[in-house]
């Protein structure tokens, strides 16, 4: 049995995480392949939340498996095309290149960690 009160809490994490986290990135690349009249910021912040909030209720009903992936995937989708006003392509096109972004920005995160704690003499990071 689940304990529903842990899943709020651990719901209410994901939503705030996502949003300082995945809320810029698909702003950024919405305004790139969507147009700045188009993808505001307010536009990834309802997408966020409703995608977070959709994608933990279907965990939470269903099992994990690749059919549920697929649904969670085109419901996604289905956010940034609503609320960026654009076709099923260019939805997919902005989620990946707010995939691409965000692995940028992760990269260059653990690289600046990494560095950080080779200068302090930790074990990450390069040794020399």
């Amino acid at each position: 049995m689940i304990n529903l009160d842990l899943a709020i809490v651990n719901l209410l994490w994901s939503i705030i995480v996502n949003i300082l986290v995945l809320a810029p990135v698909l702003w950024i690349s919405g305004r790139l392949l969507a147009g700045s009249n188009k993808a505001k910021f307010t536009d990834a912040l309802w997408i966020v939340v409703l995608g977070t909030v959709i994608g933990a209720v279907f965990q939470y009903l269903f099992q994990q498996g690749i059919i549920v992936t697929i649904i969670l995937l085109l419901i996604w989708l289905g956010l940034v095309k609503h609320f960026f006003d654009t076709g099923w392509l260019r939805a997919l096109a902005i989620a990946i290149v707010a995939a691409i972004v965000w692995l940028v920005i992760i990269i260059i995160i653990a690289l600046i960690l990494g560095l950080g704690l080779a200068m302090l003499g930790g074990g990450g990071g390069l040794m020399v």
